[in-house]
């Protein structure tokens, strides 16, 4: 008799629970519903993996369904703060940045004259630190905190500052804590051998091809056709393998975001965000608001925020001419100032400028957010600000401080290694532990680009930045204000 197919995200009866969380943090009241369930037997959502382990009965999971469709009915007191609508985000924004076209250092020259371009450069950079934070966080993935700090501490390596390894590593604490069973065998020091395939690299190739197929003023559903032509389902998580049902069950984007999807505030949006930046050199209010098309086929409010964020953060630090704590601020302008994740950022920022030691400022950070899931949006971006702000700009400083905060590793590696990365502004400029393991190869399932090259991801990324006919002025951008 073979097990039954326990295919993670999707379970009707495992999403309740969920819902029931994201109802309470985003200001709904779910408690009378919450009730029902839990008198009817239901359980509690998973806490790490995306599906418990045996299926509901017929009747939970119809019952499951049924309130599924109640809780999205709730309203929300955090509405006013906190929408969707890119419109209402804006009008929210007292500082958003002006339009402008991108371009600005380094911006593509033409065809005729490409070859090693500066903006090349800091793209192959950019590509090659989004491997390596990624690559960094694979086999902790997953993993609580003391995990983290006990597995590096064991083999000499805490402060973080290189790849995990098993070599010296205690059995005892191995067995208490083990790797991540997926990544571990291409993610340890002593196996890694090109850059393995990773939903956090897989997003940014659909991008591309997004961004060639449609240009930049693509549609939520130009999105969703491209990842039903080039998306392998069994390749989506969380908020993304939500909205893909949703789809092939016929529901329209945007509103794929929102049916039966409660991880529309997770990070998946986040992980999409930097062809959108790159590609928008100097213009972080166009980088936003792409973001904002891409990241509403899945995800509502703090979840678009973050893709949105972090898009306008790599725009500004696509212009060669900013350090990392004026594209924070820039990320900033384009997040409604009351939202839960603008309160989070500036917080996180605040704990880095005022704690030399990282781990106090992670702590902190752990207590602050402790009531949301490992994946979530919210405590994610702020880990992820307070890395690179610690770290001021260096690159080993930015993806070993993201990844030794815990929560989403390999995400959040990925996306520190992104912006740092493109701040060096050349592959020479980072260390070479970091690149070499990667043997200029990343492994993916997406259209035909199993076994390309950075230096060429770098290439076709150019060719998608507009070239402006005129330097554009810089845009001035507001020292960061004090917040209750």
């Amino acid at each position: 008799m073979t097990s039954p197919l326990r295919l993670t995200w999707v379970q009707p009866e495992d999403l309740l629970g969920h819902e029931l969380r994201q109802a309470e943090e985003d200001g709904r009241r779910p408690e009378a519903i919450a009730a029902r369930w839990h008198r009817a037997g239901g359980p509690r959502a998973p806490r790490r993996a995306g599906a418990s382990p045996h299926p509901a009965s017929p009747y939970l999971r119809a019952l499951s369904q049924d309130l599924l469709d109640e809780l999205a009915d709730l309203p929300s007191r955090l509405a006013d703060n906190e929408p969707t609508d890119l419109f209402k985000v804006k009008s929210l924004c007292p500082n958003w940045p002006a339009s402008r076209t991108p371009g600005g250092v380094g911006a593509q020259p033409p065809p005729s004259e490409r070859g090693g371009s500066g903006e090349e450069t800091a793209l192959q950079a950019a590509w090659l630190g989004r491997a390596a934070g990624c690559l960094l966080g694979k086999p902790v993935e997953k993993l609580p905190l003391t995990a983290i700090r006990q597995l590096a501490g064991a083999t000499g390596n805490w402060p973080l500052t290189t790849w995990f390894t098993e070599r010296g590593l205690p059995p005892g604490l191995k067995a208490e804590y083990p790797w991540n069973r997926r990544s571990a065998p291409t993610s340890l020091a002593e196996n890694i051998d090109g850059m393995p395939e990773d939903d956090d690299l897989n997003y940014p190739l659909l991008n591309l091809l997004l961004i060639q197929r449609h240009g930049r003023d693509f549609t939520t559903t130009d999105v969703a056709r491209l990842w039903l032509d080039e998306l392998p389902a069994g390749r989506t998580f969380t908020a993304e393998r939500v909205a893909y049902r949703n789809l092939l069950d016929g529901v329209e984007p945007p509103h794929t975001a929102r049916h039966r999807n409660p991880f529309r505030e997770w990070i998946g949006a986040l992980i999409r965000a930097d062809v959108h930046g790159w590609t928008n050199p100097g213009a972080p209010a166009t980088a936003a608001e792409q973001a904002h098309r891409d990241a509403v086929l899945t995800h509502t409010a703090n979840g678009v925020y973050a893709a949105m964020f972090t898009a306008a953060v790599i725009a500004e630090a696509a212009t060669g001419t900013s350090d990392i704590h004026t594209c924070l601020r820039t990320g900033l302008t384009v997040v409604p100032p009351e939202s839960r994740l603008a309160l989070a950022i500036r917080q996180a920022v605040r704990l880095a400028q005022q704690h030399q030691d990282f781990d106090r400022v992670v702590d902190e950070l752990h207590a602050a957010h402790s009531s949301y899931h490992w994946v979530h949006a919210v405590p994610n971006t702020a880990l992820l600000a307070a890395a690179l702000t610690h770290a001021d700009g260096d690159f080993t400083a930015s993806i070993c401080r993201a990844v030794s905060g815990g929560w989403d590793t390999d995400s959040n590696g990925a996306t520190a290694g992104s912006i740092a990365g493109l701040l060096a502004g050349s592959p020479e400029a980072l260390p070479s532990r970091w690149t070499t393991p990667l043997k200029n190869r990343l492994a993916t399932t997406v259209g035909d680009f199993d076994g390309t090259g950075f230096d060429t991801l770098a290439e076709l990324t150019a060719r998608l930045t507009t070239r402006p006919d005129a330097q554009p002025a810089p845009h001035p951008i507001p020292p960061e204000a004090p917040h209750p």
